[in-house]
């Protein structure tokens, strides 16, 4: 249950500088992104024209009242609409087919990138970032990030050209409308600027503190065993409950705020219409300007004001976005390890013998904290050691340290003499295979379970080690289903037992396997605590199947069972 990066509620996201590195990455597809944007533009420029020509339909059947409308003047201008109409429909269709296609592309690739680096990053990243907040940037993330770019960046291109272009047109057909809807438009802006300031911090706060409560409920599913064991469940219950209380503050802070924009620019607009219908009947009496002036003005000035409703909820998604995207690259450019592309790939012929020679280790997080101290130990080829101790006492880090998840400080872990420093980490962990204390059990087959990660193997080398009565099953789904009527059971309680139990069995048989597969040591690694603390030095969880014949050393490490070691060493 690793600890959590908490962001300070009052960081705020940067957009530009999120916007840069969201550019950077699509530079292959930049030219698509700057069509589609030229489209929305395009788009929005042909309804801008409309207006002024329905105040020109309306003077021509003003004038005709008395003397008759003239219908072929009309329907030319109504042809002249449908056309800019239909272009417009066509351009804003495209834009979005082109978008829609640029930031799925981008997020599969993002995805593809983001499963890619969790390989390459230090083991010393899971420490302090915990796998469901990782998960919670692959997934959420992303998807908030493509969905950002697809609908909110046209939106505010398009509504900033068609703002610019309302204000042009205005200004053209009579300015002392234009500056009385502008004066009243610019209190509005300014009001949405004052809330987008305010808004900020918490569209980070939300995404972050949504990753941290992902990750939280992921540990506690995965340990929940442990949690009830150890009677932490009122403990997890409370630090959920401050989580979740932490990520409704940030998402009612911030839907609050953001949601005041679109009602403060519907009171705006409707201000402005009040305005125009009153100052325009007074021009219009006095003769200064003609009634199709009015009607032109007031589908202006819905289309001024709508565009900064536009822009205000476009923002508001594009800030989530940010925050979003700044959690993603944040992932991509984190710490990597160190490349080994100059040592040897090929597998050394392994005989078995492990040593470890004055052996200094601390975790990179605390680096003055030396844990292990001056640490040797000779392990023979075919000889079965069991490391046992208390919680804490350093077994699973001894098999970290084997299989170079982390790096020593000082002294050296050799291999039939080889130092493993000198090796690559590819080439460290296919000589080991590995069953860990937590049962993983995978959508898929029993068989798919079974040779999970694992090249070559044919049913008839799984028959050899199984059970005659799981042989049967092999190519059976491994579900709950499944388990119940195995076992003949019918309710769930006694389902999650059985599956327990059932998962121990399989793990039994993961043990079982080391010794049928082509590795050349084997380790069995239990960390959590499953039992009370009288059984502390207890050894071998699983007792494996015996090769006589066999050079690989075991190297079990246990809390459980001594009664079914059957080992040649133990170190404590």
């Amino acid at each position: 249950m690793g600890p959590h990066n908490r962001m300070a509620v009052t960081e705020k996201v940067d957009l530009g500088a999120s916007l840069k590195k969201i550019s950077a990455y699509m530079r292959g597809d930049l030219a698509l992104m700057i069509t589609a944007l030229v489209l929305a533009a395009f788009g929005a420029v042909l309804t801008i024209v409309g207006p002024d020509k329905i105040g020109e339909m309306t003077n021509l059947m003003a004038e005709g009242f008395a003397s008759g409308i003239d219908m072929a003047a009309v329907a030319k201008i109504g042809i002249f609409l449908a056309v800019i109409y239909g272009l417009s429909a066509i351009f804003t269709f495209t834009q979005h087919y082109i978008m829609a296609t640029v930031t799925l592309k981008m997020s599969r690739r993002m995805r593809g990138e983001l499963s890619e680096k969790i390989n390459r990053v230090p083991q010393k990243y899971f420490n302090t970032t915990s796998q469901g907040d990782i998960l919670s940037r692959i997934t959420n993330d992303v998807s908030t990030l493509q969905q950002g770019l697809t609908n909110s960046l046209p939106t505010i291109i398009s509504a900033a050209t068609q703002f610019t272009g309302c204000l042009i047109m205005m200004f053209v057909t009579e300015w002392r409308l234009a500056l009385t809807s502008l004066g009243i438009t610019l209190i509005g802006l300014l009001l949405i600027v004052l809330i987008m300031s305010r808004s900020q911090k918490y569209f980070a706060a939300r995404q972050q503190s949504l990753g941290e409560l992902n990750g939280y409920i992921e540990e506690m599913y995965s340990g929940h065993e442990v949690v009830r064991i150890s009677r932490a469940g009122k403990g997890v219950k409370e630090r959920f409950d401050g989580m979740n209380r932490a990520v409704y503050d940030a998402n009612w802070k911030s839907q609050f705020l953001s949601g005041l924009m679109q009602p403060l620019m519907n009171v705006i607009g409707n201000v402005a219409y009040v305005a125009v219908c009153v100052i325009g009947s007074v021009l219009a009496i006095n003769g200064t300007i003609r009634f199709g002036v009015i009607i032109s003005f007031i589908m202006y000035v819905r289309l001024f004001t709508s565009p900064l409703t536009q822009i205000a909820q476009g923002m508001t998604n594009m800030q989530t976005a940010a925050a979003s995207a700044n959690r993603v690259f944040d992932f991509l450019e984190s710490e990597e390890l160190p490349d080994e592309s100059d040592k040897p790939d090929e597998m050394p012929e392994v005989k078995g013998a492990v040593s470890f020679e004055n052996v200094r280790f601390s975790y990179p997080d605390a680096p003055d904290k030396i844990i292990i101290k001056n640490f040797s130990a000779e392990v023979s080829p075919g000889q079965k050691v069991a490391i046992v101790g208390p919680t804490g006492a350093g077994k699973t880090t001894m098999v970290n340290l084997l299989m170079r998840f982390f790096e020593i400080n000082s002294g050296s872990i050799k291999i039939d003499g080889t130092p493993i420093s000198e090796l690559r980490r590819e080439t460290v962990h296919n000589m080991f295979a590995m069953v860990l204390q937590d049962t993983w059990l995978f959508e898929g087959t029993v068989r798919e379970n079974l040779v999970y990660n694992m090249q070559g193997v044919t049913d008839a080398d799984l028959e050899r080690v199984l059970p005659v009565h799981v042989v049967h099953l092999l190519h059976a789904r491994l579900d709950a289903e499944l388990l119940m009527t195995m076992l003949d059971i019918e309710d769930d309680e006694a389902a999650d037992d059985q599956r327990r139990r059932h998962g121990e069995r399989i793990e039994e048989i993961g043990l079982e396997k080391i010794r049928d597969k082509n590795a050349d040591d084997g380790s069995g690694e239990e960390g959590h605590e499953r039992i009370d603390d009288e059984a502390l030095l207890d050894g071998l969880r699983k007792e494996t199947t015996e090769d006589p014949d066999d050079p690989h050393p075991v190297v079990p490490t246990d809390r459980k069972d001594r009664t079914r070691l059957n080992g040649d060493d133990e170190r404590v």
